[in-house]
């Protein structure tokens, strides 16, 4: 580091992360934010004696920069090798989950073919069959039904699903300006 200064810590927030330093030359406090005490291995404390390069911002406030606690030792950077088993490791579990939900398909289809033998034997096989019907009816009834009323133009419509019901059933609409048999292009179905 170039110019390093040195000064004690006379006053620190450990909330808000930062301090001020008195220089050991006894020039005016200096302030310092926890960011430029990087990689140290502990928080700093007042009465720290703190190694530091000067920056004189814009406004010609002082701060400290590239900071060190003095006599605190870094910590120890992470190794290039974890960030591979990071990699590695996530691959395992992808796998894992991929092989779960195999197993969980294989057990469904043995369920539910077992299920629907029991079913039989009981004589369930035709009510879960209008079971099923009822539902798929109820389905079919929740899809919003559209009807003629006179609405021809494009900036009438609320959807492209609707666009292409009223081109389809209804007489006098004004929605395929190119005649290719899609309406609304540039508004719903582009």
């Amino acid at each position: 580091m170039n110019n390093i200064f040195k000064g004690k810590l006379t006053r620190w927030n450990d909330d808000k992360g930062f301090g001020f330093i008195i220089p050991e030359n006894g020039n005016n406090e200096v302030f310092i934010h926890t960011s430029a005490l990087k990689n140290m291995s502990r928080r700093p404390v007042v009465g720290d004696v703190i190694l530091y390069q000067l920056h004189v911002g814009n406004d010609g406030k002082s701060k400290a920069i590239n900071a060190k606690i003095d006599g605190v030792s870094f910590t120890k950077t992470r190794s290039p090798y974890r960030n591979d088993k990071v990699k590695h490791n996530g691959v395992t579990q992808i796998i894992f989950i991929a092989v779960l939900v195999f197993v969980g398909l294989f057990a469904y289809k043995k369920f539910t073919a077992a299920n629907h033998l029991s079913n039989e034997s009981y004589g369930l096989g035709d009510s879960i069959t209008g079971i099923v019907q009822d539902v798929t009816q109820n389905v079919e009834k929740s899809k919003p039904s559209y009807e003629c009323d006179g609405r021809t133009y494009c900036s009438q419509m609320t959807s492209c699903e609707e666009a292409e019901f009223f081109i389809t059933h209804c007489p006098d609409t004004k929605m395929d300006g190119d005649n290719d048999g899609e309406p609304c292009e540039s508004q719903w179905c582009g």
